[in-house]
Formats: C-alpha cells, sequence, structure tokens
C-alpha cells in the first residue's frame, strides 16, 4: 500500500466512524499489510472490491489508472461512488475508463502561500488534522478572510450533494425525502437553514412525480463540468448564506 492509502487509510479510522470491519483494500503487496489496523482485510483482487465497495477510492499513480480501471471496471456497480485522487487524470478520462459515471474527482486551486513554513509543520495527515491553524489554512471550503490556500469549484460541492441524492435513489427513498435529508443536512450542522425543493435539484418537472417516486439517476461527473439546477441555484444563494452551504459541507 502507498503513502497516499496509507494515510487515507489511518484518517478514515481515527477521524470518522468507519470501523475497520468496514474497509477493504485492495494492493499489490498485501504480504506487506502487516502494520494496518486489525480488521482491515487486505488483498491484491480490484475486481473483488469492486463488487463490495459503496464507495471506492482510488490511490494509484497516473500510469497505473488504465490497468486498475480496467479491473474494477466490470465489477462497479452503478450505486458505487469512485472518489479519485490521481489528479492528473481529467474525470472526463476517468469515466471513460471506468465506464462508470458515478465518479468524484477533487480539482484545487492554490494561490501562493505568505508562510510556505506552515507546510512543512506537520508531516503526517492526522497530526495535521488535530492543527486547528492547518484545519483553517486547508479547509477547501471556507470563503471568509484570504484565500491562500487549497479552494474547490461550485460545481465540486454541488457534486457533492448529487452524490447524496443518487445515495438516496440507491436505497429507493422517495424524493421528498430525499430532499428532507439535503435540508435537515444544513439545519443539523449549523442554526440558520437552507431550503431546497425539487426544482432546485432537477430540471424537469415534479408535477408528474407521485409522492413514492425517487430522484433519477445523476451523473455526478457531468455534475462537476456542467451548469446543473443546483449550480443555478447556489448561484442565487446570498453572500452569507454561501458561506454556510460551504461550512456545511466542511462539516459533513
Amino acid at each position: 500500500m502507498g503513502h497516499l492509502g496509507k494515510q487515507l487509510l489511518s484518517s478514515l479510522l481515527e477521524k470518522t466512524q468507519i470501523t475497520a470491519s468496514n474497509i477493504k483494500v485492495s494492493t499489490t503487496r498485501p504480504e506487506c499489510s502487516g502494520n494496518v489496523e486489525p480488521g482491515v482485510e487486505c488483498f491484491f483482487d480490484n475486481g473483488r472490491l469492486a463488487q463490495w465497495a459503496d464507495v471506492l477510492f482510488l490511490c494509484c499513480l497516473p500510469s497505473q489508472l488504465p490497468t486498475v480501471c480496467a479491473d474494477l471496471s466490470p465489477h462497479l456497480c452503478r450505486h458505487t461512488l469512485v472518489y479519485s485522487f490521481p489528479s492528473a487524470v481529467p474525470i472526463s478520462r476517468l469515466v471513460q475508463l471506468l465506464e462508470h459515471n458515478f465518479v468524484l474527482k477533487s480539482q484545487y486551486d492554490a494561490d501562493a502561500c505568505d508562510n510556505p513554513e506552515v507546510w512543512r509543520s506537520c508531516t503526517h495527515l492526522n497530526t495535521a488534522l488535530k492543527d486547528p491553524l492547518l484545519l483553517k489554512l486547508s479547509c477547501p471550503l471556507r470563503l471568509t478572510g484570504k484565500q491562500h490556500k487549497p479552494s474547490l469549484g461550485l460545481k465540486w460541492m454541488c457534486a457533492v450533494l448529487y452524490s447524496l441524492v443518487n445515495i438516496c435513489m440507491a436505497v429507493h427513498l422517495e424524493w421528498k425525502e430525499t430532499l428532507h435529508v439535503m435540508n435537515q443536512l444544513f439545519k443539523d450542522k449549523l442554526s440558520q437553514s437552507l431550503e431546497m425543493n425539487a426544482q432546485n435539484v432537477i430540471s424537469s418537472s415534479t408535477s408528474c412525480m407521485s409522492a413514492d417516486d425517487v430522484f433519477s439517476w445523476i451523473s455526478v461527473s457531468d455534475a462537476q463540468t456542467k451548469e446543473t439546477p443546483l449550480y443555478s441555484f447556489y448561484q442565487t444563494v446570498k453572500p452569507h448564506k454561501k458561506v454556510l452551504l460551504h461550512c456545511t459541507l466542511h462539516f459533513w
């Protein structure tokens, strides 16, 4: 397992409620995984991992991606969310390689930093996640203050919410309940609310939808490259509510 995979695994176990028994790792050297948390299953079978996973993180080199995707593609379930870390590969190429459109890829922009030494003060991810200053500087969703830090675009954040819509659809949650889940996301985290309706999520009318219908499947890859109803809604949100939306996604 590479350095990125180890850091991700460690942070998932330490910073989330995901247990070791709910994590599997496909690595070319499973025999070297002796220092991995007990309960995490390691093996070398990308297809097996694809069949099992609800969320799959790609932590490989760009040069390895065609081979890895060829292993994954025939076994991916429609509802499996693939999150890609290889930054040199565009989302359109990932979709083509995987033959799968439920793919998230973060694309960061970063300005020059006045104090680059702050980034050298910590070399381990979990230690950095305990440092308030590094958390503040590295949060890509924060809009206030000077932007000498990584930042993400609005379309990516809308794609995150569309991922939630697809997950709700996969478990057959009715469209009104899906909206309730999305709106509760804001109410639970902050005092202000940000109400969304169905027209903010899909372009077609809900007048022909019955109460027990679910939202149609949404191409999350398209949501990262094209304007969507949710993106248009986001553009109309007042500045202070934009901060609210950014903060909510950060907490989530």
